[in-house]
């Protein structure tokens, strides 16, 4: 191998390791954790910080199974500070078997059957000239709303809540943390 091939194929590598950390490097961090791209939502938010009472809800609504397929989803997903803002008492009691049927619903109202980043989200927001309605899982219809290049979502009650990090990539989806617990039509 000559010199220029040495050098071209070190300059090479060096490039895919690079390119390699870029990509790698892309996902934001999720509660202190990485969030691996080939990954599923699942796997990825059980080793997040701030979502440990939304991964206890989606285990207690029997949702772990779906969250884990196939999809593409698009999860929008209340941190443990925004569920410890709903009136006391709310989480325990949802998290009750005899009431498995509305954290269900609760919780699909969080979940999108496509996926959508917070690019395509905008994108769709200036195609509906300023709110996007977004049908969930669930049955809801959130409404999606951007300003300064941050992506909110308002539930079916007017509560609305910022993405405070967008576009967490997972193998199954996205995931766009939120600041706030989206409801169905009370």
């Amino acid at each position: 191998m000559t010199k220029f091939h040495k050098t071209l194929t070190a300059a090479a590598a060096a490039l895919a390791m690079g390119a390699a950390g870029l990509a790698f490097a892309a996902n934001p961090m999720v509660g202190g954790a990485e969030m691996f791209p080939d990954k599923n939502i699942v796997e990825n938010a059980v080793n997040s910080k701030d979502h440990t009472t939304l991964v206890a809800a989606v285990k207690a609504a029997g949702l772990v199974e779906t969250l884990q397929g196939k999809g593409p989803f698009t999860v929008f997903a209340p941190t443990n500070e925004a569920f410890a803002a709903l009136p006391a008492g709310t989480v325990e009691t949802l998290l009750k078997p005899e009431n498995k049927d509305k954290l269900v619903k609760i919780l699909t109202c969080h979940v999108v059957g496509a996926e959508a980043f917070s690019k395509a989200i905008m994108k769709m927001v200036d195609d509906d000239k300023g709110k996007h309605p977004v049908k969930t899982v669930g049955g809801c219809t959130l409404t999606a709303m951007y300003e300064g290049g941050k992506v909110m979502i308002a539930d079916e009650n007017g509560t609305v809540a910022n993405v405070t990090i967008a576009d967490v990539d997972q193998s199954n989806g996205v995931i766009h943390v939120i600041d706030k617990v989206l409801l169905p039509k009370m």
